[in-house]
């Protein structure tokens, strides 16, 4: 029987590799050999034990790029050797998230990598409903359209349009998705971020002007940015519980916060702040399909490109000697693509 090679979560801190045995398709699966996974925020708090939402072992990956190998008896449209995407959320289709169409928040979700075994492994069985063609999407490209895909359903719930006043706290991957796209949009953004190299990234990579929010004149700067104005809108990309305590802040009178990011813990913020405010309070989690579809028209169009938050490339086969030096606690580190 033929086995592969994979990598597995056992316990907070400890990867190893594993030989697994080749999936078979089911009736509505098709077999994908990676190409190349994104690394997200998820795969390294799962690494360090913080990730909500989460059990082990487990092999994680979730933002995947690969071709078809194998394809189920009752798959229609797809071929062999096609280059696909995953949309790693694999809903119920029946509760009532999912019947008022808000399949990313499934209450019975299963998500590839994370409630299950993922892509960091040399194959894959996934259903073919699960498959985004991109024969045209350069691989590397195309492991980041998730995160983007994330971003985008963010913007959406923030129901960002042109002119729009947004605030971008966190400028990790998410962050910049967010900002990118909500450019692309036509909405006025500022991204917020503590790290030097990080701003340097979206004002070189964005073309967007970008604050530190530890700067005694921080809230100076803003107003300036928009104005005389608080943000009409902040999307906090962070996962931060001080920085997601704060937003209420942020936000002029009538504003709305949409929350991207998350941590394991309580907000707390004063109520009588975001009562005077008439402020808005979301939630944005994953993404649905019209999401990814939004990304692959913006990356079509050049309008969002993996170089807005590709920094570095890892080889499959060492990424467990290097994943806590070159990854976990690389400060350079903004997105890493794995290559199989």
């Amino acid at each position: 029987m033929k086995t592969m090679k994979v990598l597995v979560c056992e316990q907070p801190k400890k990867l190893i590799y594993q030989q697994r045995q080749t999936p078979v398709p089911a009736d509505t699966e098709a077999v994908i050999k990676m190409i190349t996974v994104g690394i997200c925020g998820t795969d390294i708090h799962a690494w360090s034990g913080h990730q909500p939402f989460f059990s082990y072992p487990r092999v994680l990956g979730h933002e995947i790029c690969g071709e078809i190998v194998s394809l189920g008896n009752k798959t229609t449209g797809w071929r062999l050797g096609q280059r696909v995407a995953v949309i790693p959320y694999l809903s119920c289709h029946h509760c009532g998230a999912c019947l008022s169409g808000k399949t990313n928040c499934c209450e019975n979700i299963s998500v590839i990598g994370v409630h299950q075994d993922g892509g960091f492994s040399e194959y894959l069985s996934v259903p073919v409903n699960n498959l985004l063609a991109v024969d045209d999407v350069a691989p590397e490209a195309a492991a980041l359209i998730e995160p983007f895909a994330i971003s985008a359903h963010a913007v959406r719930r923030a129901t960002v349009a042109p002119g729009d006043h947004l605030l971008v706290v966190g400028a990790g991957p998410i962050g910049l998705g967010v900002a990118a796209i909500a450019k692309a949009d036509g909405a006025r953004v500022v991204v917020a971020d503590t790290r030097d190299e990080r701003r340097q990234h979206v004002e070189q990579a964005l073309q967007l002007p970008t604050l530190n929010p530890l700067d005694e004149r921080f809230e100076t700067a803003l107003r300036a940015q928009f104005g005389g104005m608080l943000a009409a809108k902040v999307i906090d990309a962070t996962g931060s519980q001080q920085a997601m305590n704060n937003a209420v802040n942020l936000i002029r009178h009538g504003g709305s916060i949409i929350f991207v990011g998350l941590f394991k813990g309580d907000l707390q913020f004063p109520d009588p702040e975001f009562h005077k405010k008439e402020a808005t309070l979301m939630g944005s989690r994953n993404a649905t399909e019209e999401d990814f579809v939004k990304v692959g028209r913006l990356m079509a169009a050049g309008k969002i490109t993996a170089e807005m938050m590709l920094s570095h490339h890892f080889d499959f086969d060492g990424l467990a000697q290097a994943y806590e030096a070159q990854v976990i606690n690389n400060p350079q580190l903004i997105k890493g693509v794995i290559h199989f």
